[in-house]
Order: structure tokens, then C-alpha cells, then sequence
């Protein structure tokens, strides 16, 4: 007799484990197991036994799970992390799983070595695969949310979503909202919620989140009205891709020397500020046909400024002039430095209501959030569990189509947040994301790509994007010595069906066939899969982080971040007091609603996997898993220098650090 020893792993995870019976069908070259039992009544941790086959089952090609009733208990969910199966001769195979299982079934599972499609040739894995991929299929269908936007997971509730990534969420999520809900009350006794009224001073303000105050929310407070700060939330706030560097100006944008001259001072001038590429514009040229909408009854206002900057001697970023709208006239005045104080302040303000839009509708939700619950969903339907881009990608994905579900059920939907709080509301929305990703580009999606093709590699002081690039290259050093162990040349990625197929459908889906985007809609070198999967982790993971994580810190002061504007912009200059100033700015409970929106945002999961680390062992081997141990070597190493880095700053730039990174968009 063949004896197998199997031990089950039940996840650290509350009521993972199970009071059915599990038993096991351990599948071979040279044969199939009986039915076995291999653990009863699962309560956690760990359970082996020893399973007796009268024949040597030979190389252990799939491992069948039975979960049964067991007496007179009702069915439930049990989470099984892995499966170890030790064979006669002392080779162990590894069988990873990390999934809930619920009801009766049957769960086939492949060992723990990745192969792509071309490295099986036995009919048996062939189905495998074939019936595996069917069946993620049905389960995650593609759905059109609006036109223009990237195709999503088709489910219309939370509770629709498949068992074995909801069960934790449940838990952080419900966690959140009570703590949202509990906010809510407390400025609802407060009175604020019901206040449709303007602010009657800007201090006032101060007293929203009192006990949520961190050091970089209240720095914003005292220095957001300071043009050294207007110009330092480019580079290091919540929203660091906008600049672009000129070497001529648009002609939408008049500016002369004589305006600049009093700025720049007498030792340069415009043209000599362009040659030496110091001037910089940030262009809201998409709302310019932006939809508006009505908060608390009344009309509000949203502008397309075009902000000019200057990089100057002594390496900060200051604005030169702004102008509310994309055509230039007697009715669009250009606001300079030099005019006076409320009337510089509004511009600014218009400045910072335009970075809102762009940045939480496009930079934030469109380019994090729905793109990569696009690559979420082409991995789930085109990856089968052994593919090694799957195991790859797996722990990116984590959370991220529920998070989705969840912000489209309660932020996105018709009188949802979005609509009590922008100027734009969910018809906004819907054209700026549309819009934003009919003009959105491989070159934008590629960290290196874009820095360099917005002429702002040399920017001093520009955290973002100097963190950005450590952790571009770690992400791609990573990748590169995965890649080159599974995939030795260029034609085993060619001939790697289901990758085409997983690169095909994000073509297809996330950016809709749209030739002219550069997104690859299909894959022919190894250096192209490496670039392409490591703009995918960045995105998935750093890139959200830089957007997101820092919304309370800089959202908190609504002046520096208002959701909505409700006078029109100005058209003549010397008319702005204290009082038009506040009352163009969103009201009291629009204010609050917002702030509640923000502060939700920006909190941690409860469960966080930081980026790099993985405690679902999906690879098995030995050579990827001194990749993941060299990749979180590496990212250690970029910590460091964060940290030490930082010691010196007045505003510390954080939101890189890769302890404080999540691995997927969880939130």
C-alpha cells in the first residue's frame, strides 16, 4: 500500500473554519485515489492524516476537495488556505488554494508549480484549465456602467459578489461605514448637515474634524492661501500629474513680458524663463464643456483654468498668472500675483475647485480605481489559477471589484455622495470620465513615460515623482526575474494563448479597441510584458496610494480643495470681497458632506497588505520566491530612504513609503 500524508490549512480568518466533513481525490499520472477522508469538523489551523492508495499514484497532477455534510449541521463557509500532500517516496507537493468554499462541492486544485498553457500537454490539464476558465467566466460577466467607460464587474449589489473575496471585506467595510455613520451623527447634533448656508468666516472651518487633525492637515490650514504652497501641491499633493513644461506659450493663453516682467524680477524674462524650460502650465481644458448641476437648489459653477508656473532660482514652484477659462477676452481677465489679495485668492480657489474635479473623477477613480478593476476582472476570466501571471497578479487585485461595487451602490449612484457634493455632479461625472479615457494613453499609464513626456524630470523637491521611480524600478526588477524564469523567449510569450487572450480582452475592455490610446491589444517580446506588468502593480498599488491617501490631509481645509463653486467665475477684476469670496465657496453642509467623503477615503484597511508583501503563497517554487524576497529587499531599502529623507522636510512626503502602500485598491 501507498501511503500519502495530506495536511489542510484553514485560514487565520474569523469563522474560516468549517463543521463539514473535507476528504480528498488525489489525481496522478499513474492513477486516481479513492475518496478519502482527509480532515473532519475543520475549526482552524491545521488538521493531516494519512490516506492509504493500493497503487503509487505516480507525479500528483490535481488534487480534488470534497466539502460534505456532516450529521444534522446546516452548511457553511470554510476558508482553506493550502493543501500539503507528502508522497511515499518524501516529495511534497504543494496545492495552494486561499479561497472560501461554500456548500457541498467539489474544488479542483493544481499544485503550486506555475505553467502556462504551452508547458501542459496531458489532456487532462488542458480541460483543467478549459473548464476552470469557463466557469470564472460565468461567474465574472462584463457590464457597461455608461458609455465611454471602462466595462466593469456585472453585479448591481455588494451582496452579489462571489463569497471568497467578500467574507473578509464584509467585516473592514462595515467597520468604515459605522465609523462614517458615526461622524454623520455627531455633525448632525451638531447641526451642520442641515446649515444651507454660506460660512460666515473662514475660521469656522477649523472646527469640522477637530478630532481628526494630522500634522499635514493642519500645515495645509495655516499656508494653503501662500503661492510657495499653491505651487508645492503639484508636485507632492494629491493630484502630481498635471504639469507640463513649455517652451512656447498657447496662444489660448495671452500673457506678455510686461506682465511677467514684475514677477520674474530684471535679471530674465518670459522667453528666457521658456528656453531654459522653467515655465510650466497645468490646462483643466476638460471642464470646459463640463455639465453643471444644482447643490442645496441653486445653480452651480465649474471653470477650465489655465494655470501658468515658474520653477525659480531658488527651486520652488510659484504661479505667474491664471486664467478662468480656455478662451481668452475682455471677459476672461488673466489674474496675476500682483492684483489684489481676494482677487489673486479666488483665482487660486477656481484653481483648486478644478484640481478637485480633475483629480477625484479622473486622476483618483477612472485611472486607479476603474482601470484596474478592468485588469482584475481580464486576470479572473482569462488566467487560470497555475498561470503564473495570474499568481502574479492575484495579490494586486485584492478588494478592488468590491470596493468598486461598493463606491458605484453609495458614492456614484443618483443622489449619492457625488451628487450632494460637486458642482458637477454624477452627469460630471460621467462625462469627465468618458471623456478622460477617450484621451488617456499608454505614455500617461507608464510612470517613466510620463514624467518624461511632460518635461518634469528635473523639478527639484518633486517627492512624488523621485519616490515613484524607486518603486517603478523595484516593481520592474521584480517582474523582469519572474518573467525571465517562466517565459525563457520571446516566442514563448507569442505562443502563450491565454496571455493573448488576457492582454486582448483589457484592450477590448478597459480601453475600448482605441487604437490611438498605445495600450499593447497584444503582447510580442518579454520586454513588452514586463513594462506592461509593471505599470499594471504600480497603478494598482502605488500610484493609488499617491492619489488617495492624502485627501483628508489636503481636503480637510475646504478652501484648498472645494467640491463645488457657486458664483460664476469673474469677470472683471477688483470686485472680490471677504464675503463673495465666501459665498462662492460650498455651503456648511456641503462642506461637511464632502470632509466625511474625504476622511472615509483616506482610511487604512483594516486587514492591509502593505506592497510586496504576499502571505498567500501562490508561487511555490524556489526561484520566484527569492524574487519576492529580493523585491521586498528592495522596497525595505526605498523605506529607508523615505524616512531619512523626510527628517529634513517641513512637510514630510509619506504617501510613497512602501510600509503605507497597499498591494491592490482596496479602498
Amino acid at each position: 500500500m501507498a501511503v500519502y500524508r495530506v495536511c489542510v490549512t484553514t485560514g487565520p480568518y474569523l469563522m474560516a473554519g468549517t463543521l463539514d466533513n473535507i476528504s480528498v481525490t488525489l489525481v496522478g499520472t499513474c492513477g486516481e485515489s479513492p475518496l478519502l477522508v482527509a480532515y473532519t469538523r475543520v475549526s482552524g489551523g491545521q488538521g493531516a492524516s494519512e490516506i492509504q492508495c493500493p497503487p503509487d499514484l505516480g507525479e500528483l497532477l490535481l488534487l480534488r476537495l470534497h466539502k460534505e455534510r456532516y450529521a444534522f449541521f446546516s452548511k457553511d463557509s470554510w476558508y482553506c488556505s493550502r493543501i500539503c500532500v507528502t508522497a511515499p517516496d518524501g516529495t511534497v507537493s504543494h496545492f495552494p488554494c486561499y479561497q472560501w468554499i461554500e456548500g457541498y462541492c467539489t474544488t479542483e486544485l493544481r499544485p503550486g508549480t506555475a505553467k502556462t498553457i504551452c508547458q501542459d500537454t496531458l489532456p487532462l490539464l488542458l480541460d483543467h484549465r478549459k473548464h476552470e476558465l469557463q466557469a470564472r467566466q460565468e461567474c465574472y460577466r462584463w457590464k457597461i456602467y455608461s458609455p465611454g467607460f471602462p466595462r466593469m464587474v456585472d453585479v448591481s449589489s455588494f451582496e452579489e459578489m462571489e463569497s471568497d473575496k467578500k467574507y473578509a471585506l464584509t467585516k473592514m467595510i462595515d467597520t468604515e461605514w459605522e465609523k462614517k455613520a458615526g461622524k454623520s451623527l455627531g455633525m448632525k447634533l451638531r447641526g451642520l448637515l442641515d446649515r444651507k448656508r454660506s460660512w460666515k468666516k473662514l475660521d469656522d472651518i477649523r472646527n469640522i474634524f477637530w478630532c481628526h487633525k494630522t500634522f499635514t492637515s493642519e500645515y495645509v490650514t495655516e499656508h494653503w492661501c501662500e503661492d510657495h504652497f499653491f505651487g508645492y501641491q503639484y508636485l507632492n499633493g494629491v493630484n502630481p500629474v498635471m504639469l507640463h513644461c513649455l517652451s512656447s506659450l498657447p496662444s489660448k493663453l495671452p500673457v506678455t513680458n510686461d506682465m511677467m516682467a514684475p514677477l520674474l524680477g530684471p535679471d530674465t524674462c518670459l522667453q528666457t524663463e521658456l528656453e531654459r524650460r522653467n515655465i510650466f502650465l497645468a490646462d483643466y481644458w476638460i471642464l470646459a464643456d463640463a455639465p453643471v448641476h444644482c447643490l442645496n437648489g441653486r445653480q452651480q459653477y465649474v471653470a477650465a483654468p489655465l494655470c501658468l508656473l515658474w520653477l525659480n532660482p531658488q527651486g520652488s514652484l510659484m504661479p505667474l498668472a491664471i486664467q478662468l477659462s480656455q478662451t481668452p477676452g475682455p471677459e476672461s481677465p488673466i489674474f496675476l500675483p500682483t492684483d489684489c489679495d481676494w482677487d489673486w485668492l479666488l483665482a487660486k480657489t477656481w484653481v483648486r475647485n478644478a484640481e478637485f474635479l480633475v483629480h477625484e473623477n479622473n486622476t483618483h477613480f477612472l485611472c486607479t480605481h476603474l482601470l484596474c478593476e478592468a485588469f482584475a476582472m481580464a486576470t479572473l476570466r482569462q488566467l487560470p489559477l497555475c498561470h503564473p501571471i495570474y499568481k502574479l497578479l492575484l495579490p494586486h487585485t485584492r478588494y478592488t471589484l468590491q470596493v468598486n461595487t461598493i463606491a458605484r451602490a453609495t458614492l456614484l449612484n443618483p443622489e449619492g455622495l457625488v451628487d450632494k457634493v460637486t458642482s458637477i455632479g454624477r452627469q460630471g461625472l460621467l462625462y469627465l470620465m468618458s471623456t478622460g479615457l477617450a484621451h488617456f494613453t499608454y505614455t500617461n499609464f507608464c510612470l517613466p513615460d510620463s514624467l518624461r513626456a511632460r518635461g518634469v524630470l528635473a523639478i527639484p523637491n518633486y517627492h512624488y515623482r523621485d519616490d515613484g521611480l524607486k518603486i517603478w524600478g523595484a516593481i520592474e526588477s521584480f517582474v523582469l526575474e519572474i518573467i525571465g524564469y517562466y517565459y525563457p523567449s520571446d516566442m514563448s510569450v507569442q505562443q502563450d494563448s491565454e496571455l493573448q487572450a488576457w492582454v486582448g480582452e483589457i484592450f477590448a475592455q478597459a480601453f475600448l479597441g482605441r487604437e490611438n490610446s498605445g495600450f499593447p491589444s497584444r503582447l510580442c517580446t518579454s520586454g513588452e510584458l514586463v513594462k506592461f506588468l509593471t505599470a499594471i502593480i504600480f497603478n494598482c498599488s502605488a500610484q493609488h496610494a499617491a492619489v488617495n491617501s492624502g485627501q483628508h490631509d489636503f481636503g480637510a481645509w475646504m478652501p484648498n480643495a472645494p467640491s463645488s463653486m457657486r458664483k460664476p467665475p469673474p469677470q472683471t477684476k477688483g470686485t472680490t470681497t471677504l464675503k463673495s469670496y465666501l459665498d462662492t465657496l460650498p455651503e456648511v453642509n456641503t462642506t461637511c458632506n464632502n470632509l466625511l467623503l474625504f476622511w472615509l477615503v483616506s482610511q487604512e484597511p483594516k486587514d492591509q497588505r502593505p506592497l510586496g508583501t504576499y502571505p498567500d503563497e501562490h508561487f511555490t517554487e524556489e526561484a520566484p520566491r527569492q524574487s519576492i524576497a529580493a523585491f521586498q529587499s528592495r522596497l525595505a531599502q526605498i523605506s529607508r530612504d523615505i524616512r531619512e529623507r523626510n527628517q529634513s522636510l517641513a512637510l514630510p512626503y509619506a504617501y510613497l513609503d512602501p510600509p503605507l502602500i497597499e498591494n491592490s485598491v482596496s479602498i
